[in-house]
């Protein structure tokens, strides 16, 4: 048996509209947001008494989707550092590739984004930078050259 595909990436927020809109602003579209009233999530993620608001995102081709869990009982636990340098384990980030890097970094800085380093060049293959949005989630963009 194979993996048939990725199907979503799980990021908890605080702050649940200002991550949509950062993601949207990026080229997700919002698929649907609302509390989570299924009584198997606290077995599936072995919590309980769960409360939960939750946002699904898709790429527009339909090929990758993020879900955004805000979650009011229990409370979210934050990280330390909160905004972690690129050689902390776990997860750092989440790669899209994008068709103008230059056109939607600047989209992404001008709601409050921030680049983490630079926009650089990969051989004659890619363009590469990491931005830092709400909630210190860093997304990283490649364009193809």
């Amino acid at each position: 048996m194979a993996i048939q595909r990725m199907d979503n990436v799980l990021i908890v927020v605080e702050d649940l509209d200002a991550v949509i809109a950062f993601l949207v602003e990026l080229g997700m579209e919002l698929e649907g947001k609302g509390p989570l009233d299924w009584p198997g999530a606290e077995r599936v993620i072995g919590l309980e008494d769960v409360r939960q608001d939750i946002a699904m995102l898709r790429v527009p081709n339909g090929h990758g989707r993020v879900e955004l869990a805000r979650f009011h009982r229990p409370a979210a636990i934050a990280p330390e550092p909160r905004e972690a340098p690129a050689n902390t384990l776990g997860l750092r980030r989440i790669m899209f590739a994008v068709d103008d890097i230059e056109d939607v970094t600047a989209r992404l800085l001008a709601i409050g984004g921030e680049l983490v380093g630079e926009i650089v060049q990969y051989e004659n293959i890619y363009r590469l930078c990491y931005v830092r949005g709400p909630e210190g989630i860093v997304i990283g963009l490649a364009e193809q050259l």
